[in-house]
């Protein structure tokens, strides 16, 4: 029977993954950079530092960190996202079926403490989530399970009690290093291996139905 359910939240809560996609892509166009764009897809699911370093070997060094996450971010400024447009459509009702079922929440992202509760409460959602973890605050980043260890340890439950919802190959590594239940919502766009997962949802919806129907399982 499961306790809590871990959200990871680019890709998860709202569809951004794309979005910065083809910020990234024009980014490094714009940088010289002229090889394929599938290695560029690496930077999915990893944190702030290990995208500049990605991207930085990609470029051969010819810019710097720095200097690629300064263009990174004008271009994000000159078009930034609507966390409230770019939410998925059955977030809010799912968030709130897991609450009444008595299912404990937390966010869990590779993203700066600032953008994620940025996010938050652009979508309206913080509520449901009294555990928000930064990878960034933590000494090592997804694949290592900390960030869900941390984040069970925090709403007092058990790894087996837990299931971690996720789109990247890092954060199901992370989930399943962390010893818990890892259920993936689909996504076929960055070429991510999604094959570790437990499950394969196409949405958050299906991802409850999964957790709550094993929960009645158990309750017969």
């Amino acid at each position: 029977m499961k306790k809590a359910v871990l959200f990871d939240m680019d890709g998860i809560l709202y569809d951004s993954e794309g979005f910065y996609m083809d910020i990234t892509i024009q980014v490094m166009r714009e940088l010289g950079y002229t090889g394929p764009e599938e290695p560029i897809m690496a930077v999915v699911g990893t944190t702030a530092d290990g995208t500049w370093q990605i991207l930085y070997n990609l470029l051969d060094g010819a810019w710097t960190r720095n200097q690629i996450r300064q263009r990174w971010i004008e271009k994000l400024r000159s078009h930034p996202l609507d966390y409230r447009s770019a939410m998925f459509p059955d977030i809010p009702e799912t968030l709130e079926r897991l609450k009444q079922a008595g299912i404990r929440m937390a966010c869990c992202s590779s993203n700066s403490p600032k953008v994620i509760q940025s996010s938050l409460d652009a979508m309206g959602i913080r509520e449901y989530f009294p555990c928000v973890i930064s990878a960034e605050t933590l000494e090592r980043p997804k694949p290592d399970p900390m960030i869900y260890l941390r984040a069970a340890a925090e709403l007092c439950a058990e790894p087996e009690e837990c299931a971690v919802y996720e789109d990247s190959a890092p954060g199901i590594l992370a989930g399943k290093r962390a010893g818990m239940t890892v259920i993936a919502r689909k996504d076929d766009r960055f070429r991510q291996d999604q094959s570790g997962a437990h499950k394969i949802v196409m949405n958050a919806a299906q991802m409850a139905d999964y957790i709550l129907e094993e929960e009645d399982r158990c309750g017969k």
